[in-house]
């Protein structure tokens, strides 16, 4: 018999023995509650309306309410008559009443009422009992034939629980070790079961598999497929995403952690082009970016994605693939291979280090102020004069209060820009009051040093498109750096000047320049030049130039080593945006 036929037969079975069961406890379910019923609404309510008229009849019918009650009750019983000779006691039970109605108080008439009601009351008593035991009888003929067909039912499910696994799980159990031999690479055990059946066809389709198995591991192909499934293995177990493409873009793989932050099945991505695949889905659309390029592996800025829960940030990697092919010479593009490096832990790090420097900082500013306030008392001569020794000391103090608020100010736009917290507000601005802010703020320093600053502003010069207090902090970091590495009586220009659409400012000092090999590094954080004496935190520069390519310009820098730098920067003047809105 087939496998289908026996589960059909089985489950068949159970099911009417279940129908059959859930039949009889209905029928016998409903009998039982037609007779409590029965009870319930025929001789109860009779009960009820002999009680109510006792109650009347025992307050005295003279009272108009009393019997009211009472007629309300006998008319409801005379027309609730259910069992046999009721209605003579009801009818008598009436006469006796419209005797006592007009009498009023006869006392042989009240005993009478008093024993009319009470027969009926014995009589539906007894009517109860009766239909109870009708009732008890019900109930254990019901639990008879429910317990014996319950226990028929559990025979057949009894027999099939016993005989019926057996028959389906030993063949399978069966198939199973000889599939657990083909996978050893056992390719000659073979199944042989009854042939009438589904396993005995599975067992010759089986056969048949370990056959043609046989003759494929005999040949090299089984060699090249063992290495790829190794391969396969080795990528769909890395933990970073690892993304393959052939020459026409074409997705030959995606491994699992590939599959899970792109939230799309493996049906969807493999095979089919990324450019098709990155209209669906933005993420995958940002890793298809430069992809056109073949000039070598390239990295882009990290990629924010939502993975493991939270927010987690991979940074892109695209690998060219090329190969010499056999007998010829020159390199072929094959595809590529688009890796994902999760850097969410130094991600982390870095947020972590940022939040503390701007929480010190931040902390460090109040304490520097009092500093400073204090030192400005102490300056005055109101409070007191000072003697020579005192006046350097508090010089002294000053100066490295004065540095201490640099350096915590230059560290909160650090951690402004790391956040990416920048507020920038990009206005036409002036640029002769942007120089003035920048001259007027270095002006002691240069005085110290004895250093003339030459100002040289084109002729009408458009209004810049810029953020007005960052650029001036800019141009302000730029001359102080140029005062700090020039000589004594040295001299600086700052040199404004427009063209293309551009204002272009400019530093120039006569000092000793950067060395070659160091100039490409200066706009980088904490880079100082080794081997300088020239104190600061190294980040002035890269502040600089993260403020000026917010704003949509550039910074640079020339040197000659050993005749002084000139560090410049553009912005976008008004112009440009007139010819934007025309």
């Amino acid at each position: 018999m087939k496998i289908k036929a026996k589960l059909i037969l089985g489950v068949g079975l159970l099911f009417l023995m279940i129908v059959l069961l859930t039949a009889m406890s209905t029928i016998f379910i409903n009998r039982l509650s037609a007779d409590t019923q029965n009870i319930l609404v025929a001789n109860y309510n009779t009960l009820n309306y002999s009680r109510e008229m006792h109650i009347a009849l025992d307050d005295g019918i003279g009272d108009p309410k009393n019997l009211n009650l009472f007629e309300s009750n006998l008319k409801l019983q005379q027309k609730n008559i259910t069992e046999v000779g009721e209605r003579e006691l009801t009818d008598n039970l009436a006469r006796n009443f419209s005797g006592l109605k007009q009498t009023g108080s006869d006392s042989f008439l009240i005993r009478a009422v008093r024993k009319d009601i009470s027969n009926i009351m014995l009589l539906n008593m007894q009517a109860i009992q009766r239909k109870s035991e009708i009732a008890g009888k019900t109930a254990l003929n019901s639990i008879f034939w429910v317990d014996l067909t319950g226990t028929l039912c559990f025979l057949i499910a009894f027999t099939l629980l016993v005989n019926l696994p057996s028959n389906i799980a030993n063949p399978i159990k069966e198939l199973t070790a000889s599939i657990k031999q083909i996978a050893a690479q056992n390719y000659s055990q073979r199944v042989h079961f009854e042939k009438d059946n589904e396993f005995g066809m599975l067992a010759a389709s089986f056969n048949t598999m370990a056959e043609k198995l046989e003759e494929y591991k005999a040949s090299d192909v089984d060699k090249l497929m063992m290495e790829k499934k190794r391969i396969e293995t080795l990528i769909n177990n890395m933990s970073d995403p690892v993304i393959g493409l052939d020459s026409n873009q074409t997705i030959l793989f995606a491994n699992n952690t590939a599959l899970k932050i792109t939230g799309m099945p493996e049906e969807l991505i493999v095979g089919k082009n990324i450019r098709e695949v990155a209209l669906q889905n933005d993420l995958v659309k940002s890793l298809a970016e430069n992809l056109a390029a073949e000039t070598g592996a390239i990295k882009s800025l990290p990629v924010k994605i939502y993975a493991d829960n939270k927010e987690s940030y991979f940074e892109k990697e695209i690998i060219p693939i090329r190969i010499v092919p056999t007998g010829e010479e020159e390199e072929v593009h094959i595809g590529d291979v688009i890796l994902l490096q999760n850097i969410t832990p130094y991600k982390e790090l870095d947020f972590a280090k940022t939040n503390f420097i701007a929480t010190v900082s931040h902390e460090l500013k109040t304490p520097i102020a009092a500093i400073k306030m204090s030192l400005q008392l102490l300056e005055n001569k109101q409070v007191g004069a000072l003697n020579e020794e005192q006046r350097g000391l508090v010089e002294s103090i000053k100066e490295d209060a004065g540095r201490l608020l640099k350096i915590t100010g230059e560290l909160l736009n650090m951690t402004q820009v790391d956040s990416g917290t920048i507020q920038i507000n990009v206005m036409p601005a002036n640029v002769e009051e942007i120089v003035a802010y920048a001259v007027s703020a270095t002006r002691a320093a240069a005085e110290q040093k004895q250093v003339q600053v030459a100002i040289k502003i084109a002729d009408n010069l458009p209004q810049v498109l810029a953020d007005k207090e960052k650029t001036a902090w800019v141009l302000t970091n730029l001359l102080s750096n140029a005062i700090r590495y020039s000589y004594d009586n040295s001299r600086i220009s700052i040199g404004v000047t427009a063209g293309d659409n551009k204002i272009r400012f400019a530093v120039t000092d006569t000092g000793q320049g950067i060395p070659p090999q160091y100039v490409d590094k200066v706009f980088e954080r904490y880079f100082r030049i080794p081997g300088t004496k020239k104190e600061g935190t190294g980040l002035g520069l890269s502040i600089s130039k993260e403020f000026i390519e917010v704003q949509g310009g550039q910074i640079a820098v020339k040197s000659d080593f050993g005749a002084g730098s000139t560090f410049s920067f553009v912005l976008n003047s008004l112009q440009t945006n007139r010819d934007d809105a025309a």
